[in-house]
């Protein structure tokens, strides 16, 4: 599920799989082919107008599309017309964010490698107990029914691997904050996903790692099918279905840590990390796209913002893991192999106390996160420690 924010209201989307019939599943395929057509017809149009000095509007190419649709591709009445209108203005807002310097320039659709998908607008569907009504197909059968009451706006049908699944769009009020006054520092990596401050720990699975021989196997498999014969597609769709299994496992545990967090925390201090350069590492470049970090703090902010509450990102420089969180002193050669954080501050309360270094740099996060919103002066001073290294930090 995703969400957005638009000026007082909320557009949260619900992913709902499909069953559809043989019959159903090739108008979707058709409806997906004519919108991708529509796409590459107007960006040829634009490029070609563009280069010979005229000013091209997606309005424009829609009219000139519309002149010749009925003549020269009849077949794209065969579905929904959604699937020839939507496009257009797809197009539009693509040159629009790409004039803002915020998108890269619209390129052609493939068959092969774009993802097959089709728009519906709020008033060209309807919506049943466990089903979906489409034009010029019917109802269609869905997993489950849409767990969101608000406005429907729209809705989209994509296809992943071998199975077809709607996004329906639904705006709704935003949710009334509560205020949640518990704060928590996390500290994530490879060895484990996130280490919090109060100690809880969370596994990194590494699902791409556990599946990584199969994947070998199957596409190894794939790459020594004769191309364009029903062997390579058969391989083609085994390859497609394990990369789909990858992905959802993945998103199952980001989806119910997040919400875990946001539920029950008002603040969140967590490193900033400059996850492009991470993943420049040729050696652990998969390793960091395996964990999916930046998912997490996509989804940890967006959770916790609209629960009201704030993310803090620490500076990625900040010396969290060879810092003592009692005292502050630091550790200065210290390596990557050293697990266990030990203080040689004589004057500490922690000295030579042994402690983890991921749970100890979390509690430098929480610290320095707190410092910065302005919660205590100073990373150490202004909090306390309980009996077991923990920061107590009273917000109320």
């Amino acid at each position: 599920m995703r969400q957005k924010k638009e000026q007082n209201r909320m557009i949260r989307a619900h992913k709902i799989r499909l069953h559809p019939t043989a019959k159903q599943a090739v108008y979707f395929a058709k409806a997906a082919g004519t919108a991708r057509f529509v796409w590459n017809w107007a960006l040829a149009e634009w490029n070609q107008q563009y280069e010979a000095g005229e000013k091209p509007t997606v309005y424009k190419l829609k009219k000139q599309f519309n002149e010749i649709r009925r003549e020269q591709f009849p077949w794209t009445w065969e579905v929904t017309k959604n699937a020839s209108d939507q496009p257009f203005l797809e197009l539009g807002r693509a040159f629009a964010a790409f004039f803002e310097g915020r998108a890269h320039r619209p390129r052609f659709k493939s068959k092969k490698r774009s993802r097959p998908s089709f728009y519906l607008a709020n008033d060209q569907f309807e919506l049943g107990d466990h089903r979906i009504w489409v034009p010029k197909l019917g109802w269609v059968n869905m997993a489950e029914k849409v767990h969101f009451v608000g406005k429907i706006t729209g809705a989209r049908i994509t296809k992943t691997a071998d199975w077809w699944f709607v996004s329906i769009q639904v705006e709704m009020p935003d949710p009334l904050s509560v205020k949640r006054p518990a704060a928590i520092g996390i500290d994530v990596g490879l060895n484990r996903l996130a280490t919090l401050s109060t100690g809880e720990e969370v596994e990194n699975q590494a699902f791409l790692k556990t599946a990584l021989k199969k994947l070998r196997q199957a596409n190894k498999r794939l790459h020594r099918r004769k191309p364009g014969s029903k062997n390579r597609e058969k391989a083609r769709r085994q390859v497609a279905r394990l990369h789909y299994r990858i992905i959802s496992l993945r998103d199952d545990v980001l989806h119910k840590l997040t919400t875990g967090l946001a539920n029950c925390y008002g603040i969140i201090g967590i490193e900033d990390l400059n996850l492009k350069g991470l993943l420049k590492n040729r050696t652990l470049a998969r390793s960091f796209s395996d964990a999916a970090l930046g998912k997490l703090l996509s989804l940890l902010t967006t959770k916790v913002e609209q629960r009201g509450g704030q993310v803090i990102k620490v500076d990625r420089f900040f010396a969290s893991s060879k810092t003592c969180h009692g005292c502050g002193w630091k550790w200065e050669d210290m390596q990557l192999s050293d697990r266990v954080f030990l203080c040689q501050n004589a004057h500490c309360a922690y000295y030579q106390f042994s402690q983890e270094r991921d749970h100890n740099a979390a509690l430098n996060i929480l610290g320095e996160a707190l410092r910065l919103i302005g919660l205590i002066d100073q990373v150490v001073s202004g909090t306390g420690s309980d009996e077991d290294g923990n920061l107590a930090v009273d917000l109320t």
